[in-house]
């Protein structure tokens, strides 16, 4: 199973340094605050910053709903992973 990158979602969040915001936001799962982030500069910097603090726990949410719909998946299909 690939888990997302705590160092992938930083480096996708100092991109705002060059203008594109919003970018970990994408690539955590969350494309709707993902567009806001793109749109609006990272709500003018501000929720960007905040961003900054909130990664970690967003990429914890991100892998775990993954691992879920994986096992889910499985259960459906009538497998089950070995661990």
């Amino acid at each position: 199973m690939n888990e997302k990158s705590g160092l992938a979602s930083y480096i996708l969040w100092a991109l705002c340094l060059g203008g594109i915001c919003g970018l970990h936001r994408f690539y955590l799962g969350r494309p709707w605050t993902g567009l806001l982030w793109l749109f609006t500069f990272g709500l003018l910097g501000i929720g960007q910053l905040i961003d900054l603090f909130l990664i970690p726990g967003m990429l914890r949410q991100e892998n775990l709903e993954k691992r879920v719909r994986m096992m889910e998946r499985d259960r459906t299909l009538g497998h089950q992973r070995p661990i």
